[in-house]
């Protein structure tokens, strides 16, 4: 079964800081396409901004593949404008353009800062997306 999911920057931080975590599991599951990322040109470049930091130490070429990876099994969307106040504008784009995504197949928005969304049933934690996964695999 396939999911699609927009992931939120600070879960592939998270995964790639520590691959043996809940994140990494998740983002493992998009490198072996079980998860189809649903991105944008917006997403695609904060992923890059914040990814390349200094401070995270990341190796380059790690984060080049990922991104490649994620570019050529995304599924890419343009996320409608929506009316909504959110704690971090920056954030504004993983929801619009799961907002969009939603219209035409289950999604969800995987984040480790569920406050900055509205409380919604398809914006998940990685443990909860985990958890959605593991549950449709055991039926």
């Amino acid at each position: 079964m396939k999911y699609y999911a927009v992931i939120d920057t600070n879960v592939l931080v998270s995964a790639l800081l520590k691959w043996n975590s809940v994140p990494g599991s998740i983002l493992q599951l998009v490198i072996d396409g079980d998860i189809v990322p649903i991105v944008n040109e917006e997403i695609l470049e904060e992923y890059k901004d914040v990814l390349f930091r200094p401070k995270f130490k990341l190796n380059n070429g790690i984060i080049e593949r990922l991104l490649y990876r994620i570019s050529e099994a995304g599924i890419f969307l343009a996320g409608e404008s929506i009316d909504i106040d959110l704690p971090d504008e920056d954030d504004r784009v993983f929801y619009e353009v799961v907002m969009e995504s939603r219209k035409d197949v289950e999604s969800y928005l995987v984040t480790g800062n569920l406050k900055h969304f509205p409380i919604e049933p398809f914006i998940v934690t990685p443990r909860q997306m985990l958890n959605i996964i593991l549950a449709d695999n055991n039926e």
